[in-house]
């Protein structure tokens, strides 16, 4: 809201990861697979961007609009460092390097492709490369092995694993349905305003 305030006129776009209540006062979502069309979008010059830095400096690549942004990032991918990154290659002579935007612009700077997650299932799929060094969360390695038998995927980092990811078992999806338990409530004046953010993302054309 203070960042906002600081702002008059500057439209605020949200990662869609971001809680109803940083939505409901943000003006539009995005997601890392359509940011770049999101921002491009505004009928304004400057946007800011919440709440991953390493994702809107990967968009300001993309657009001649001025963007600012909140000084947050992911602490799984913004673990991944060059280094390691490079190491990886070494050791693994004539692969790929994919990785999600919201890792370092250092190590952006290394990968073959960046993409979003969906976007590194596409990609595995297309690719003639054999060996794929996957710059992004280790959940992604289940589907991606089970999709390209035929092909070997590494990670760079052992540090690659999200631990808020980890706390939702299937168990506890299958006990909450049972049970209909650990429901989610969100205030309507949040939810309403929300809401608006989201459809404003969902009504950018799509490529």
């Amino acid at each position: 809201r203070e960042e906002r305030e600081k702002r008059p006129g500057v439209p605020v776009v949200a990662y869609v990861n971001t809680s109803a209540e940083v939505k409901a006062l943000s003006d539009i979502c995005c997601t890392s697979a359509n940011a770049v069309r999101v921002v491009e979008s505004l009928d304004t010059d400057r946007a800011y961007m919440v709440p991953d830095r390493n994702l809107a400096h990967y968009i300001q690549r993309f657009t001649k609009k001025k963007l600012e942004w909140w000084d947050g990032f992911c602490p799984t991918h913004d673990r991944l460092t060059p280094e390691e990154v490079l190491k990886a290659k070494e050791e693994n002579p004539g692969s790929v390097f994919v990785c999600h935007p919201e890792c370092r612009p250092e190590v952006v700077d290394l990968a073959d492709h960046v993409c979003s997650t969906s976007g590194m299932y596409k990609f595995a799929r297309s690719t003639s490369a054999k060996t794929i060094i996957v710059g992004t969360e280790m959940g992604i390695l289940w589907r991606l092995k089970k999709e390209n038998p035929d092909k070997k995927f590494v990670l760079p980092s052992k540090t690659l694993i999200c631990p808020n990811m980890k706390l939702t078992t299937l168990e506890d999806v299958v006990e909450s349905l049972r049970e209909m338990k650990n429901i989610v409530t969100v205030p309507e004046d949040v939810r309403e305003k929300a809401m608006v953010a989201l459809e404003r993302m969902l009504e950018v054309p799509r490529d």
